[in-house]
């Protein structure tokens, strides 16, 4: 590790707020690199050079300092990060003075340079973790140079993991880094990494039973979540497992999908699971194409006759209460008479049998393609 200039005024601000002397610190060449007083900054200091030659505490006097460059009287110990000498720490003033200080000091400015080597492992850490998250759900790297990632990092890839996708309503750099500190404190080994500048990848570890991810236990965790993050404004897609280190490139596909599908559909919601809108999402790759074009056909005859959605809006309800007349009646506030006309008229303006399973099945689909 390398003693810089941020690391050294550390140094010299911490210990200058318990000294009442001038404190120097020298980097591993013997020049001054922080200061109590700035106008010995970049001076090479002589008792510092002896100070790391031969290792050893060098007290100077009045008579040593007339004869050493750049020196003054005082106390210089060596610093070691590692049992590798970095630098020098020096104190100004009469040696028998600032003698009692001096293993203060050192000790002071040992722990800020392990301080400093934690943040700055932690922070390796933290960048080559999002890097690895980003290359498993973009289906980026070899196998083998991603499992010595993750090896490096700590990481079990062989734990199932489903991918969520959280957007921020209004992304800013700051409350994205907030927003990920709370998804990983406290530490559920979640994988996190931030993907553009509103959305966030997680990769949450899951329990698999004998009939495969049950979502019971997730949506629970989900509430929670958005209990302790209630001051951010987000949205939350859920994808699908899928077995392997490749299937998490899959899962966040479905996420992705998913938030943007369920976000199209309802859009009051905060939280989409790929389990509640398999079919539009599975569609999804229909949507721009002649097929889809064709599909909403019959939705295009019915928004000429019907142009204040209400038979739309009665056929979206008689589909989310699975065809359940009744049901769909009580949702929509009318008597179950007054839907089956709704129903015929709709039959009579798109030329489908809605008692047809083909017919039904077209509707459905153009219903779910155009969101």
């Amino acid at each position: 590790m390398e003693l810089d200039d941020n690391i050294a005024r550390q140094i010299v601000a911490r210990a200058m707020k318990i000294l009442p002397y001038s404190v120097n610190v020298m980097d591993r060449h013997g020049h001054i690199i922080a200061s109590g007083d700035p106008s010995r900054l970049h001076q090479r200091h002589e008792g510092a050079i002896l100070a790391l030659t031969e290792n050893r505490v060098v007290e100077i006097d009045d008579a040593t300092a007339a004869h050493l460059k750049g020196v003054r009287p005082g106390i210089n110990l060596p610093i070691a990060f590692q049992e590798e000498l970095i630098g020098v720490i020096g104190i100004s003033g009469a040696p028998e003075q600032v003698r009692a200080f001096a293993a203060l000091v050192q000790m002071t400015a040992e722990l800020i340079l392990e301080q400093a080597a934690l943040s700055e492992q932690l922070l390796w850490d933290r960048r080559h973790r999002e890097e690895l998250v980003l290359q498993l759900v973009r289906g980026d790297g070899k196998p083998a140079q991603l499992a010595q990632s993750a090896r490096l990092l700590g990481i079990d890839l062989s734990q199932p993991r489903v991918a969520t996708v959280i957007r921020l309503e209004q992304g800013e750099p700051a409350r994205l880094r907030e927003l990920v500190h709370l998804l990983e404190h406290p530490e559920r080994d979640n994988l996190v990494a931030i993907h553009g500048l509103d959305e966030i990848v997680v990769l949450k570890p899951i329990q698999l039973g004998e009939s495969g991810w049950q979502t019971e236990g997730e949506r629970e965790r989900v509430k929670a979540l958005l209990a302790r993050i209630a001051g951010f404004r987000v949205r939350i897609g859920v994808g699908d497992h899928f077995p392997g280190v490749e299937g998490l490139a899959l899962s966040w596909h479905t996420a992705r999908e998913t938030l943007q599908r369920g976000s199209r559909q309802a859009p009051r919601r905060q939280v989409y699971f790929f389990e509640d809108y398999k079919l539009p999402v599975l569609l999804g790759t229909l949507a721009d194409s002649w097929q889809a074009s064709r599909l909403a056909t019959p939705l295009e005859r019915l928004g000429k006759e019907d142009t204040k959605g209400t038979l739309r809006k009665s056929l979206e309800h008689y589909f989310g209460e699975n065809c359940d007349l009744h049901r769909a009646a009580a949702a929509l506030f009318v008597h179950p008479n007054t839907l089956r006309y709704r129903l015929s008229r709709i039959e009579h303006i798109t030329g489908l049998n809605i008692n047809v399973l083909e017919d039904k099945l077209l509707l459905y689909l153009a219903l779910s393609l155009a969101g």
